[in-house]
């Protein structure tokens, strides 16, 4: 599933919600902690800074996909 999330901090805590990109470093009760099985295999991909989530964003949606969901 791909997903554009906004708000407060909005990277901050859905990094947090993943937790470490090494699996066996996430903390428990996080995606990769409970899914992941190693670095590569993380089962989850989320940017990690403005730049990145606007390169990655238009990667996978049009300005109109993305005009259509703020209205």
């Amino acid at each position: 599933m791909v997903q554009v999330l906004e708000g407060e901090n909005a990277i901050a805590k859905n990094r947090e919600i993943m937790g470490a990109t090494d699996s066996r470093k996430a903390a428990p009760g996080t995606i990769r902690q409970k899914l992941g099985t190693d670095i590569e295999r993380n089962a989850v991909h989320g940017s990690d800074a403005p730049d990145t989530a606007t390169q990655e964003i238009a990667f996978f949606f049009s300005g109109a996909d993305l005009a259509a969901l703020s209205r």
